[in-house]
Formats: structure tokens, sequence, C-alpha cells
């Protein structure tokens, strides 16, 4: 393995202010990110909170262009602007003054193993004393119920008596899921939230699932993070999709056999997971895929709106 340490780079103005120990919270993009629940959570925090870039790594060696091409702007005859990828760390402070840190970017694509090195380096220059991630998951539930929510860690401990709907599944890697399996195998305080996000609003932004990650990360933290934007914008979220169903009675009849899933789950408890009640009067995948195409389309057109 080449030296980790040559991906990171250390903002040269960088004080022994910003060396404080705190939590670090990983909100980077992922092969899954149901309502864009992790993108949302980093773009509220480092807008909300006080904060600076600490340092960044070095993308050029862990992302690979031609899957993920970044933006150009062209302008008639010419390139007028390039959006580059950043996979930056921020300092950062909550309400109360308390320090924590923010990882933000695209998931890398390479050398995953070496930025977990990279990365934990970092961690122990800063004192970090947990790493909590956060990303939606798209879940057979209804908007119309709380947001659920899976729990992981590297201890039982950090999550106390969290239930998961979920037995031993075998899922796609991610790196803040490598990231956590090797914290924990050097003993180190690691935690995990997949937000339960409804699957037929997977492909929007979803901001009560970046709200129920926050307000997750608060309680495993105790930091004092401000909600105020993200409150706003799923109230104004559920507004919108109280009216798109209202609006088409079948949409409204396929939410409804969602909530008595729901509802069904909530009852019998002990059963081993979400789809382990009486789904046979369920619409089938392929159903459910045609009633809500337009159903997102009109949403995704609604959060384009001005």
């Amino acid at each position: 393995m080449q030296d980790p340490r040559s991906l990171i780079r250390f903002e040269a103005d960088a004080t022994a202010q910003d060396l404080r120990p705190g939590p670090l919270v990983i909100a980077m993009g992922a092969f899954i990110d149901a309502g864009a629940t992790a993108r949302l959570l980093g773009e509220h925090l480092t807008s909300s909170s006080r904060g600076r870039v600490l340092c960044s790594f070095d993308v050029d060696q862990l992302i690979d262009y031609r899957s993920r091409r970044p933006p150009m702007v062209f302008e008639t005859n010419k390139f007028v602007s390039y959006d580059d990828p950043a996979l930056l760390l921020y300092s950062l402070e909550d309400r109360d003054g308390s320090p924590y840190y923010l990882l933000v970017g695209p998931e890398p694509d390479y050398q995953w193993e070496r930025m977990v090195e990279a990365l934990r380096f970092v961690m122990d220059a800063l004192q970090v004393t947990v790493v909590v991630s956060a990303h939606g998951i798209p879940m057979a539930v209804p908007h119309t119920r709380p947001v659920g929510i899976t729990a992981h860690a590297t201890d039982p401990r950090l999550i106390g008596n969290a239930e998961s709907p979920f037995g031993t599944v075998q899922v796609p890697a991610s790196f803040a899921s490598l990231l956590e399996l090797r914290l924990g195998e050097q003993g180190r305080d690691a935690i995990g939230y997949a937000v339960h996000v409804p699957h037929y609003l997977a492909q929007t932004q979803f901001a009560e699932g970046a709200l129920t990650a926050l307000n997750a990360i608060v309680d495993a933290t105790g930091l004092n993070l401000p909600n105020d934007e993200l409150v706003e914008a799923a109230g104004l979220n559920r507004a919108q999709i109280a009216a798109e169903v209202e609006g088409n009675e079948e949409i409204a009849l396929v939410i409804t056999q969602l909530e008595k899933q729901y509802d069904a789950y909530l009852e019998a408890k002990g059963l081993p997971s979400l789809l382990a009640t009486d789904s046979s009067d369920l619409p089938s995948a392929e159903e459910l895929g045609a009633e809500f195409e337009e159903f997102l389309r009109t949403v995704e057109e609604g959060d384009e709106a001005p």
C-alpha cells in the first residue's frame, strides 16, 4: 500500500484551535443514498454551522471520472467553468461551541483501504471521539408514518436497545461501512444509521430523512446541532407530497395498502422483518412501479421549480 498520508492535504492556516477532540460525522455520497439523505445532511451542516475546511483528500487518486463525469459549462465557443469534485473534512462547532468534524464529498471509487488508513491518521491527529455516518435506504414504507431507522455500531452499547427489521443479509459495501468495520476491528467507536426512505421517494430529495438522520446524530453525540432549515424543508416536502397524492386516487390506494402493512408490523412486533406480514392484498412490484412513475416525475418537477 502506498503511504496513506500522501492523500491528505491540511490547510496551511490550520491552528491548534482547529485540532480539538470531537465526533466525526460522515455524510458522503454512496452507492445507495435514498432520498439524498446524506447529501442533504452534509449541505445542511456546512451551511448552518460555523466552521472551515480543515483538510482535503486527493480525489485524482480516488475518483473514476469516466463513471462520474463532473459537469462543465460551455458558452458559445469556449469552456468557462468546471465543477471539480472535492472530498473535504470540515472543522465545525455546534450551537454551544462544541467542536465536531464533517466529511463530505463523493465516495471514493478506488483505494478504499488506503483511504481508511488516511482517515484514521487524521482521526488520531484530531482525537476524534466517535465516528457517525448516515445515509438513506429505500423501504416499502409509507411517508405518512414516522421515518424508521436502522442503527448499527462497532459496539452494541453505542446504540442501546435499537431494533432492526433485518436479520443476516448480504449488502453492497460502501466506504463508510468498510470504515466502520475496520474501526471496530481496532476497538474504536463508530455508529451508522440507515434511514428508511419510502421507496417511491428514493430518487427525490426527502428532507424528512435527513432530519431523522440529524436527530439520531444529536442523540448519539450530544451535539446541539441546528435543525431549523431541515424542519422547514421537511414541512414543505410533506405538503407537496400530500398535494400530489390527493390528486391521484390510485396512488392514494397504494399508500393506504402500505400503511396497513406498516401498522400490521407494529402490531406484530416480534416478526423478523417489515415484510413478514400477510401481503397477499398488496400490489406487485410492477404495479407499484407503474403507479409511481408519474408520481416521481411530478415530484421531481416540483423540486426544480423556483
